[in-house]
């Protein structure tokens, strides 16, 4: 049945089968969590290893003690892995890549800090500055839906946010770059390019090339925040490559506008986990000099564990294909249920990722708070709605993030059974409404 095709009649006995449904469902008691995008536990286990690959060694290969203070941007090997990971020429990774502790989080909210505080790199004026030079406010562009955490970054220091749609092959660069011309107070742009969190999409090489020049046409001090978490995070052999940006900005000396980030928390341990950064070496140099003040170094052991378990890109890519392998029976069912139940009913739309965490499912407008309210009295908990828009504004009302990786397969089918009743619940509740108060208001017509 198409909702919009659907007569009052059918409206009516399909509400009440929907509304027994969720009935049974909330009898069932679920308890269900859809929220974060986590490895599962058989995930971590490919790992474990790691944890004893280190018995006896206290060195790298360049004689640094791997226990002792020091070596704030990382030890050398792993700089090489992560810069490759990241698409630096060999010749760059020991001077353009940091490498840190456990989060690349950590490392997005230290740059953020430093060019708001303080300028990021020698002579750089501090946005704050800027803001009282210009008596203006520091605003970031983001491309929506997306990464809730970027946004409560932004938040946190009273950086204005301003929403871009994405397109299916990166944000709508023709508004990002009229926006950046007309207002020198843009300093930023969050990207994730690679199987976007959480919309699945990958930017084309036209977008990549074209983020790359934004540093010309900006503003001083303006930066491109490329999160790239899902580098090497395929599904299958279907998914589409990501342009190097690194490679692309170095050919436009747009380097200083550029800072990538990743971190190997959905490869190894994600509480123990590596967190990387990459930019210009003046970057690099400016970050150390300020990070200098609130760290003696990392852990250097863990990431010479990494290094040993992950070795190069290509060995990466075999570890991520025994991911690939765990997690996309999960991805399968989630697209099964909502081809099955939702597809060609006009109640919803959705992508079909190739990599990454998530399942980014859209609602009709101003449904997706009710469809949520209502998994949670069955038992399944999904993020907010309206996490992935800043200040948790979604205008429409309509994104849906499923994170299908961390539940047994068993659970992430029982999860989607209620989520798929209750968007066919709240839709044609919603259509119902519609439909009823339209008659009421030809009826009203015709009596006058």
């Amino acid at each position: 049945m198409h909702i919009d095709q659907a007569s009052i009649a059918e409206l009516q006995a399909a509400l009440a089968k929907y509304q027994q449904q969720h009935q049974q469902l909330v009898a069932r008691k679920l308890n269900l969590d859809l929220t974060r995008g986590k490895p599962s536990t058989e995930q971590l286990n490919l790992s474990d290893k790691m944890q004893s690959i280190l018995v006896g060694e206290h060195t790298d290969p360049n004689g640094v003690d791997l226990r002792n203070y020091g070596g704030i941007d990382g030890i050398a090997s792993a700089k090489n892995l992560f810069g490759e990971i990241l698409g630096l020429a060999e010749e760059d990774r020991s001077t353009r890549v940091l490498v840190g502790g456990n989060s690349s989080l950590s490392l997005m909210h230290y740059t953020l800090w430093f060019a708001y505080y303080l300028g990021l790199k020698p002579g750089d004026t501090s946005w704050a500055q800027q803001e009282k030079n210009n008596n203006s406010i520091t605003r970031f562009i983001c491309p929506c839906p997306g990464y809730d955490r970027h946004f409560s970054l932004c938040s946190q220091l009273g950086i204005e946010m301003i929403p871009v749609s994405l397109t299916g092959h990166g944000p709508d660069m023709d508004e990002v770059e009229s926006l950046i011309k007309a207002d020198p107070s843009i300093k930023g742009i969050w990207c994730v390019p690679r199987f976007s969190n959480p919309t699945g999409e990958v930017y084309s090489d036209e977008t990549v090339t074209r983020i790359a020049k934004l540093g010309k046409m900006a503003g001083d001090n303006f930066f491109v925040l490329w999160d790239n978490a899902y580098a090497v995070h395929t599904l299958n052999n279907d998914a589409q490559s990501l342009a190097s940006i690194d490679k692309i900005a170095k050919s436009l000396g747009t380097l200083d506008s550029i800072i990538q980030f990743g971190s190997t928390s959905k490869i190894t341990f994600a509480s123990a986990g590596i967190g990387y950064m990459a930019s210009s070496e003046a970057n690099i140099k400016g970050f150390i000099q300020h990070f200098g003040k609130a760290s003696i170094g990392p852990d250097k052991s863990n990431q010479m564990r990494h290094v040993k378990l992950l070795k190069d890109l290509a060995n990466v890519q075999q570890h991520m294909a025994k991911h690939a392998k765990i997690i996309t029976p999960k991805f399968a069912a989630v697209k099964k249920s909502l081809e099955e139940n939702i597809g060609g009913t006009g109640m919803g739309d959705w992508n079909n990722p190739n990599g990454g965490y998530f399942v980014s499912f859209n609602t009709r407008p101003g449904l997706a708070k009710k469809v949520i309210s209502l998994a949670a009295e069955a038992g399944v908990k999904l993020t907010p709605a309206g996490a992935t828009y800043p200040e948790g504004n979604d205008p429409q009302d309509t994104n849906i993030r499923i994170a299908p990786t961390y539940p047994e397969l068993d659970d992430v089918e029982a999860a989607m059974a209620v989520l798929v009743n209750c968007v066919l619940l709240a839709s044609i509740e919603q259509k119902l409404v519609s439909q009823t108060n339209n008659q009421v208001s030809v009826d009203l017509t015709n009596c006058t």
